[in-house]
């Protein structure tokens, strides 16, 4: 997919392109980087798939800093991770800071084949680069039939405080979760933190604003302003329960670096490394516990006891986790992919350095 790049337009309004013309610009861009085409599709495939599902600031508009951490050497693109630990159905991996999202896929593949064996089978992994959004992984796990847990937490990021405190210490390290029902899977994808650095570093760069206090500035004092976040302020992010039950994000929090730096064996008692991730990745198969059926009975049950709530004043209904974002993946694989008017301006110098057509507008 090479040609002369069109002339940049002075702005781009929202518009929606096809889900596999993105995928194949990216895949294009990746390559194109030096990064070998394998892992240049898993990386494309990943982004547009957190795009499809409404991540969309984990989806294309993480491809602009991808390509300047290749560019800088920051991303190893050969190579394969290192095997620190092998017991069974337990692997822990130094990703050597490979490409993320192709480094979580393999760890899945070999997770999903030890829980076939084993019941269940997991995956550590230190210093893999980032990994985009979690949700965009659980649906292959969960069309199998089997149950995924995928947390990370980046060891040279700190923007979030614990709760009580003036100072980051965490990522906002998020926790997903996808498990399969007879109606279609329950995907969760949450930050242990009450919003997360994508948004609030796209709304300072727009000049607008968070619609509550979800942060502090360097005095304690409730903020709305993404520029607190910024020097010479040393704001933080707040935890998910924000200023009256942060304290349960905080916890959470100290969960995703238990099991993700701490199996992984690399964390933030580490010397400072460029931006990347320590991951864990766990998957389970229900057959090996009460069997695949009574899973889908109990969570079934559940799953449409929430379905039937009566909805509270402002909600149209109850709805699971995960729902709006297939019914928006299926629609946008349909109707073309709606991206932020910022994500591909943002690409056109990497366009043009490498003779990269960009994708044409449905």
């Amino acid at each position: 997919m090479t040609a002369a790049p069109p002339l940049v337009p002075a702005a781009v309004p929202r518009a929606r392109y096809d889900a596999a013309a993105l995928v194949g610009f990216a895949q294009s861009l990746l390559t194109a980087a030096a990064m070998p085409g394998d892992r240049a599709r898993d990386v494309a495939d990943i982004l547009v798939e957190g795009d499809l599902l409404g991540h969309d600031t984990h989806g294309l508009q993480l491809l602009a800093s991808y390509l300047q951490q290749i560019d800088a050497g920051q991303m190893k693109l050969e190579g394969e991770p290192l095997t620190l630990a092998d017991h069974g159905a337990v692997l822990t991996w130094d990703g050597q800071r490979l490409p993320g999202p192709w480094l979580v896929l393999r760890a899945m593949d070999i997770a999903m084949e030890k829980a076939r064996t084993y019941g269940s089978g997991t995956v550590t992994i230190g210093r893999s680069h980032h990994i985009a959004c979690l949700a965009a992984y659980l649906k292959r796990a969960t069309d199998r039939g089997l149950v995924m847990l995928l947390l990370s937490s980046a060891p040279a990021g700190a923007s979030v405080a614990p709760h009580g405190g003036l100072r980051s210490v965490f990522s906002p390290s998020p926790i997903a979760i996808g498990f399969p029902t007879d109606d279609g899977p329950v995907l969760v994808d949450v930050s242990t933190s009450i919003t997360t650095n994508g948004l609030t570093n796209r709304l300072r760069r727009e000049g607008k604003r968070l619609p509550q206090h979800w942060l502090i500035d360097e005095n304690g004092a409730p903020s709305d302003d993404p520029a607190v976040l910024s020097s010479p302020h040393r704001g933080t992010i707040l935890p998910l329960g924000g200023l009256d039950a942060g304290h349960k994000g905080y916890g959470l929090a100290l969960l995703v670096e238990a099991l993700t730096a701490g199996l992984a064996g690399h964390g933030r008692a580490d010397p400072l490394e460029p931006l990347g991730a320590s991951v864990f990745v766990q998957i389970l198969d229900p057959e090996a516990f009460s069997g695949g059926d009574a899973f889908r009975r109990q969570m079934g049950w559940v799953a449409q006891a929430c379905l039937d709530n009566p909805p509270r004043q402002g909600f149209d209904r109850v709805r699971l986790p995960g729902q709006n974002g297939l019914a928006r993946r299926e629609r946008q694989l349909r109707d073309g992919v709606e991206l932020e008017p910022s994500v591909l301006p943002a690409l056109y110098p990497w366009a043009e350095k490498f003779r990269v057509a960009l994708p044409g507008a449905l």
